[in-house]
């Protein structure tokens, strides 16, 4: 009778551990997963035994509900004790598997900073419905965005800079109606950015810089109501920036230096709620707008390496705060005006233009 008790517990205890760990085919795509991949520093990957991919994998979380793999976290830079006792950061080399899209409900998606993993974009990566983060940034991942991405109904952060991926923003991106957070910063994009690009109205941040992007700014952009942050630089970007730029709430940051924007700069960016304005390295030109008020307040006002030409404008006092200002390098003229803010800017400042003159530079 004992024994049989026995027996029936262990059956119990057994049949409760099943149910409670993860699914075989979840702990074999980890696994496939890890094959394709070599890390020969840190051993973030030792903990990957026992037949429970739920307990005690390093950086595997699980659904509570269903013991799904839900979130795959793997950072090369890390305050984690396992790269404190190491004294370096990660470094890992290989590729994404597509056993990774076998992890059907996958909701956190980060491979960050390893700095040696190559090879595409799984395709079959747009196949997870519930993928709320991708996150591939500090890779040397190459071919192009997934055109079918905007399948990713859920995704609130693409975050994919710092790679070698290549190719046009896949046209169907602008689907993503729940996008937050766009990083596609220092990759080889090329081509112009998606007309319709406005319709991405949860985006708060859209940071393309570094990139082969061509064409015009998209007058879409200023439908994003909680845009804060737009970097474009060091794109080749051309054309003019549209007026209604400057019209948007919350846009504090807005850079667009190094591209080959012309025309002349809308007078809306000077009386907005944009506290870093760089538009240096460019080909604009005629006369900065004398709009300047109480409600310009810039951190960063940079535009030099330009064709502006006449004077300063003398409405640039009214402003309430300008931290730095760079107007080096145009062909400004006349007498740089007294007081708040000039008498803290350098000779810098205000190098390399036609014949200005006052303090800091010679005097008039």
């Amino acid at each position: 009778m004992a024994a049989f008790l026995y027996i029936t517990l262990m059956v119990f205890l057994a049949t409760v551990y099943t149910v409670n760990s993860c699914p075989p085919s979840d702990r074999a795509a980890l696994l496939a997963f890890k094959a394709a991949l070599h890390e020969p520093y840190l051993g973030i990957f030792n903990s990957w035994t026992g037949t429970d991919c739920c307990y005690k994998w390093y950086g595997v979380s699980c659904d509570p509900e269903t013991h799904r793999v839900a979130d795959l976290n793997l950072r090369g830079e890390s305050e984690d004790p396992i790269f404190r006792k190491a004294g370096r950061s990660g470094y890992m080399t290989g590729t994404i598997s597509t056993s990774i899209c076998k992890l059907e409900r996958l909701s956190s998606l980060i491979i960050a900073d390893w700095k040696g993993i190559s090879g595409e974009i799984p395709l079959c990566i747009t196949s997870l419905p519930f993928l709320r983060i991708l996150d591939l940034i500090g890779n040397r991942l190459s071919g192009d965005l997934p055109a079918d991405i905007g399948r990713l109904q859920r995704l609130t952060v693409l975050n994919v800079a710092d790679n070698l991926i290549s190719g046009e923003i896949p046209r169907s991106l602008t689907n993503l109606s729940s996008m937050m957070h766009l990083d596609l910063r220092s990759n080889r994009i090329s081509g112009p950015l998606p007309v319709n690009f406005g319709r991405l109205r949860m985006l708060s941040r859209a940071l393309l810089s570094h990139n082969y992007i061509s064409g015009s700014i998209p007058s879409s952009i200023s439908n994003i109501y909680r845009l804060a942050d737009l970097d474009l630089s060091l794109n080749r970007l051309s054309g003019t920036i549209p007026p209604s730029l400057g019209r948007m709430a919350v846009l504090a940051t807005l850079n667009l230096d190094v591209n080959k924007l012309s025309g002349v700069i809308p007078a809306s960016l000077f009386n907005s709620g944009i506290s870093n304005l760089n538009l240096s390295k460019n080909a604009f030109e005629g006369y900065l707008p004398d709009v300047f008020s109480v409600r310009s307040y810039f951190t960063v006002l940079d535009l030099s390496y330009n064709g502006f030409r006449g004077p300063i404008p003398k409405s640039l006092s009214a402003a309430s705060y300008i931290g730095h200002l760079d107007l080096s390098h145009n062909h400004l003229c006349g007498k740089i005006p007294a007081g708040a803010p000039f008498d803290h800017l350098e000779a810098s400042s205000f190098a390399y233009n036609d014949c200005l003159c006052g303090k800091p530079l010679r005097a008039c």
